[in-house]
């Protein structure tokens, strides 16, 4: 795979909102992919398909249906009309997020926005007062990026040693900073203090590198 023009979301965002009633957090990001929105949406929800690109998916992508990513987080379905929205529990080490994916057909392609909501509740605002919205936002960046390459390859593999081979070379690190960091600024729109905001983004950097 050719990972000189890696791109993972183009639009960032971060703001206070109420879930539930209860005080939380949104990170929200988007992209507009070189495919239509069936295609897209294709790949976002079948399994088979999503293996491609991301880590192997159990489960099924139907209102009220479970899954489980491989290594990762579990859940259930909570939202899903094809082909624009999907809405999904987004269970880890005992913690509850939420994760909405809108789809939406544009003259140059299908753009995906992601938004990944979190309560403001003790664990969650001990982890974010270390490293803000880039602990989620840069993940999600890779995710938005194996995605782009699924898809610009006409369907392809995304080799995940490669990857992460890819990961570990200077140009992958770089990506990895400029991801925190861009992460950081849109931190800083939402009304963060600039030197808190980028303290926590090269908190971000350092642990996705290793350095």
């Amino acid at each position: 795979m050719d990972f000189s023009n890696a791109m993972g979301t183009q639009f960032r965002d971060v703001r206070d909102i109420e879930h539930d009633g209860q005080p939380a957090r949104a990170v929200e990001g988007s992209r507009v992919f070189a495919t239509d929105i069936d295609d897209l949406w294709n790949a976002l929800t079948d399994p088979e398909r999503i293996a491609r690109w991301f880590p192997p998916v159990e489960g099924e992508f139907r209102l009220g249906g479970q899954y489980k990513i491989k290594g990762n987080a579990s859940g259930t379905i909570t939202g899903c009309e094809p082909p624009e929205a999907l809405d999904l529990t987004w269970e880890f080490s005992g913690n509850v997020s939420w994760v909405s994916l809108r789809l939406a057909a544009e003259e140059d392609g299908a753009r995906l926005t992601l938004v990944h909501t979190m309560l403001k509740d003790e664990a969650s605002e001990k982890h974010w007062a270390q490293y803000g919205p880039g602990a989620t936002g840069v993940g999600w960046d890779l995710s938005f990026l194996g995605l782009g390459m699924h898809l610009d390859s006409g369907g392809e593999t995304v080799d995940q040693n490669d990857s992460l081979a890819w990961l570990g070379t200077d140009e992958g690190k770089a990506f990895l900073r400029a991801s925190a960091d861009t992460w950081g600024e849109a931190h800083i729109a939402a009304g963060e203090d600039a030197e808190t905001a980028m303290a926590m983004a090269a908190k971000t950097a350092s642990f996705y590198t290793g350095e």
